[in-house]
């Protein structure tokens, strides 16, 4: 029987790199079984329905799951049988689960190790990993002139920088020669309790760079299961969020996918990540999208949970050393 046709997913421009990206990312780190089992079948399925509803980015990191992600990930992407110019893959060095290290030598290596993870020649994306952990002063002189180094190998396309505080990416970016960095990957910054990322927007794309968001559902806040034990959001944060999700299912309402939708109506970012591991998490996600794309969003509903988490907006935790 043959598979009905893909979704009409938007592909945005990724800043100055010529890429499309799907405005739905798939992030992989639940592969690598971190919120809990997933079966290599149903990581085969979910990419295969991913790429059957056009999503076309995929993000990993060795940290996810201690490595397990990415295998996961290499083996459901060999698996699908899709040409390998017809998706983008994003993969992070400098944090592993023996802790961080940005050093030129081991983000060297580290490429080659998640290759062969991967099983994949070249990674289109190759992202310093939550830079707030390390000297930022050593990303800039030492960490990604490596990375241009090894794009010169062609085992990466572009580079990237990540982390939470948003201060990180002004700071690399002032210092960087103009186009050393080429996709910025921020995460819980763009959602509906947090939207702090949009002030940085202008400043990213006179940067030239490509804006990655990830977390539109903050981690776990904004469902109906709720964040992981785990999560570091303050009290106040959680008990409102809480608060939020309680409103939408008296109404009868889904609060993730009001807060996907709610990510994916700045078109300045290129690409919302979202975690999925099984075909019904990608399917509501792109039907999220494709929703949205159709109707727009409900502004009523919105409207009320904005009331809910105002006392909360643009709140946010630590991450990170004391940079000196």
């Amino acid at each position: 029987m043959a598979a009905p046709p893909p979704a009409s997913l938007e592909l945005r421009p990724l800043g100055g790199t010529g890429l499309k990206v799907s405005c739905v990312g798939f992030g992989a780190s639940p592969l690598g079984r971190v919120f809990g089992p997933v079966s290599e079948d149903e990581a085969v399925a979910s990419v295969r329905e991913a790429f059957r509803l056009g999503i076309n980015l995929f993000d990993t990191s060795p940290y996810y799951g201690g490595t397990l992600s990415e295998k996961m990930l290499g083996m459901a992407l060999k698996a699908s049988g899709v040409p390998r110019d017809q998706y983008i893959v994003s993969t992070k060095c400098g944090r592993y689960k023996e802790g961080f290290d940005f050093s030129a030598e081991r983000v060297t290596r580290s490429i080659d190790e998640s290759l062969e993870r991967l099983q994949l020649d070249y990674v289109d994306i190759l992202q310093c990993h939550d830079i707030e952990f390390g000297s930022l002063d050593q990303i800039v002189n030492e960490t990604i002139p490596a990375l241009l180094k090894l794009k010169e190998t062609g085992k990466i396309r572009f580079i990237g920088i990540t982390g939470l505080p948003l201060g990180i990416f002004t700071y690399v970016l002032d210092r960087v020669p103009p186009g050393s960095v080429d996709v910025v990957l921020s995460y819980c910054h763009f959602s509906i309790n947090d939207n702090s990322l949009e002030d940085l927007l202008p400043y990213l794309k006179s940067k030239g760079v490509g804006i990655i968001s990830a977390s539109p559902l903050a981690m776990g806040l904004l469902t109906e299961s709720g964040p992981p034990e785990w999560h570091p959001a303050p009290p106040e944060l959680k008990s409102a969020c809480q608060d939020a999700v309680a409103f939408c299912q008296k109404k009868g309402k889904n609060i993730s996918k009001l807060a996907m939708q709610y990510s994916l109506t700045n078109k300045d970012i290129s690409s919302v990540l979202v975690g999925m591991n099984c075909v019904k998490q990608v399917e509501e996600n792109v039907a999220a999208a494709t929703e949205l794309a159709s109707t727009g969003m409900d502004q009523e509903t919105l409207a009320e949970v904005e009331a809910i988490l105002k006392p909360v907006k643009n709140l946010t935790w630590p991450s990170g050393i004391q940079q000196s």
